[in-house]
């Protein structure tokens, strides 16, 4: 990565920590539940993307360099609440996506944000199981 995106990098997740935990808090905000490579502990992070079928479709801004990202690629076992419904399901990187036209079909607001802040977009599908 170069230093600028380094740096975007750090201003963006340095800005969403402090910001995640209150959103996540919302009743409809729709949050990714992964668990935590290390610890093994559940993390929770609000997400923007929608649910097409069976499958649950997002774009990571910063793709293998997010944590949840990472969690995934350790355990892809996830749960997603969407609605405020939880589901379980299995997610899947997909590194052969484009993930810009995939932002077209997904929430504006959320997707105007992945384009605009995100250094290294990675598509990733969430199989759900209910």
């Amino acid at each position: 990565m170069t230093g600028r995106a380094d740096r975007k990098h750090h201003i963006v997740t340095s800005f969403q920590r402090r910001l995640n935990p209150l959103i996540r808090r919302l009743p409809l905000q729709t949050v990714l539940e992964t668990t935590g490579r290390v610890s093994g502990v559940p993390r929770r992070t609000p997400v923007g993307g929608r649910r097409v079928g069976g499958a649950f479709w997002l774009v990571s801004e910063f793709g293998h360099r997010s944590q949840y990202v990472r969690n995934i690629e350790a355990d892809p076992r996830v749960r997603v609440r969407i609605a405020g419904r939880w589901h379980h399901g299995t997610a899947h990187l997909l590194p052969d996506d484009d993930p810009r036209a995939r932002l077209r079909g997904l929430p504006r607001l959320n997707s105007t944000a992945v384009r605009a802040l995100g250094t290294d977009l990675l598509t990733i599908r969430v199989d759900l199981a209910d």
